[in-house]
């Protein structure tokens, strides 16, 4: 069971990153929970996939043009699993944008496993 949870929890991992270089902020928002919550630097917490969606448009507006995800830890709890990984956001060229670490909290809705709780925070230093 635990090889077909990872196996799903890569699949929708995978699907956030087909969103982002499609520069679809329904299809980021869809990722998460109906009542997901992400926790960005520098802002209060956004809940809800209308509201990480208009977030998700900002940050693709910003010129961030694709993600990489890379998962350390994978702690499977029942009907809920927390992921630990790494993070690069890259724009025009490849560039690299941003990059650091994110805790994903899970929650299987609908028989799918979802972005529950999102918090990430950059490891490159202060400009």
């Amino acid at each position: 069971m635990s090889t077909e949870i990872r196996n799903a929890i890569a699949a929708a991992n995978q699907k956030f990153l087909s969103a982002f270089s499609r520069g679809d902020a329904a299809g980021l928002a869809a990722t998460y929970t109906s009542n997901g919550q992400a926790f960005p630097t520098n802002s209060d917490i956004i809940e809800g996939r209308t509201a990480l969606q208009g977030f998700w448009q900002v940050v693709l507006d910003m010129g961030i043009k694709s993600a990489t995800l890379e998962t350390i830890e994978l702690d499977i709890q029942g009907n809920a699993a927390i992921e630990i990984g790494k993070y690069t956001l890259q724009g025009a060229g490849g560039q690299i944008l941003d990059a650091g670490k994110y805790l994903v909290v899970w929650k299987q809705e609908g028989g799918q496993w979802k972005w529950h709780r999102d918090i990430w925070n950059t490891s490159m230093p202060a400009r």
